[in-house]
């Protein structure tokens, strides 16, 4: 029997119907804002990060889980006695948050830790507390923010004794205000996919459940020879030095997109109805291959949960998609051209031609 993401526990139709009745009650408390000199722009709400209007530029704000990949590193840690992979946990918590907020135009300026725990004996593991902080430090740098505090606190009953749950919010600007990422996506516009390292932070827990089911477990071997384990816990890729050097460039974002929970259906977030057509499928990465094979998933469930190895993905117009690629390629990302926006009335799908895949939007609430 095959696995799918909601066979491991999770149901994205029932986090997204808790998402909208959210953004229904939120939107009663608009009125705030004009209090303090600030008002909301319209289309903020259901995006990645929330915006605030002032005359001269937008605010933005994010808060972000990491979700369960720190079992993964826990599980490892115990296996190979070695702390390094809470490095990269650091790392990966900062980064769900970072490439949330750039979805708008936003650049980061302070990054907040939350880092709950089951029991405060946690932290008594000073080399594996070290690392955490270390590698959270080291994203905010690459992200250009300050890590400006945090929370830790102990919620014994809620949290398991020997667990620890990571998040964080971030607050970036606009400035200028041109520089806001609207969704002014067109007919022709090109699509560049920015590589990922591996499964960054989503889909962990229909891996780990793979783990669980599989005979040696994260020491179980992909084709890369490298281990289970090891492949998942690869630091994600932070994209913000891409949508920096685009706007310094001026090369007109139409739209980007954080490929995270939902896998290449994500690339249909935006709320205009498109079909995005994927022409330039890669190989996948060793680990998805792994993944597919321990779990018998097939290619629409892999790549309808899983980001199959790309992180980040711009629209913008065809003539300048050297510009985009030069750009991704100046910081140092791997990106290429996959294929294009067409505009079919009121469609909205992706389309991943080579595999024969299609993902409708009657079938799935991004917003």
């Amino acid at each position: 029997m095959s696995l799918t993401y909601e066979s491991a526990g999770v149901n994205y139709d029932r986090l997204d119907a808790f998402k909208r009745a959210c953004q229904q009650a939120a939107r009663t408390t608009i009125g705030a804002l004009a209090a303090h000199g600030y008002r909301e722009p319209e289309t903020t709400r259901g995006e990645s990060a929330y915006l605030i209007e002032s005359e001269n530029d937008f605010l933005a704000h994010v808060e972000e889980g990491l979700g369960t990949k720190n079992l993964v590193a826990d599980a490892m840690v115990r296996l190979t006695g070695n702390r390094k992979y809470y490095h990269a946990i650091g790392v990966d918590t900062v980064a769900t948050i970072v490439n949330d907020l750039i979805t708008c135009g936003a650049l980061p300026i302070s990054v907040a830790m939350h880092a709950a725990v089951g029991d405060s004996d946690w932290f008594a593991d000073e080399a594996r507390a070290a690392a955490l902080a270390e590698g959270f430090a080291e994203a905010c740098l690459d992200s250009g923010a300050v890590w400006g505090g945090g929370e830790t606190p102990t919620l014994k009953g809620i949290v398991e004794k020997d667990a620890i749950v990571l998040a964080g919010s971030a607050i970036g600007k606009i400035s200028p205000k041109q520089n806001r990422i609207i969704g002014n996506i067109e007919d022709g516009d090109a699509i560049i996919f920015l590589a990922s390292s591996g499964v960054q932070t989503n889909g962990l827990t229909l891996c780990r459940k793979i783990a669980d089911q599989h005979p040696q477990g994260y020491l179980a071997e992909t084709s890369d020879k490298r281990t289970f384990g090891d492949a998942l816990l690869d630091p994600s890729i932070i994209y913000v030095d891409f949508v920096r050097e685009c706007q310094q460039k001026q090369i007109p974002l139409h739209y980007v997109a954080h490929v995270t929970g939902h896998g290449w259906r994500k690339l249909m977030r935006a709320a205009e109805s498109f079909v995005y057509r994927i022409e330039t499928v890669r190989e996948p990465l060793p680990v998805f291959k792994f993944i597919a094979e321990a779990a018998k998933i097939d290619e629409r469930e892999m790549y309808g949960t899983f980001n199959m190895g790309v992180g980040f993905a711009a629209y913008v117009p065809a003539s300048a998609a050297d510009a985009t690629l030069a750009a991704a390629k100046a910081c140092g990302h791997d990106a290429w051209r996959a294929g294009a926006v067409i505009k079919q009335g009121d469609r909205k799908a992706v389309e991943v031609v080579p595999l024969n895949i299609a993902y409708e939007s009657d079938t799935l609430q991004l917003r």
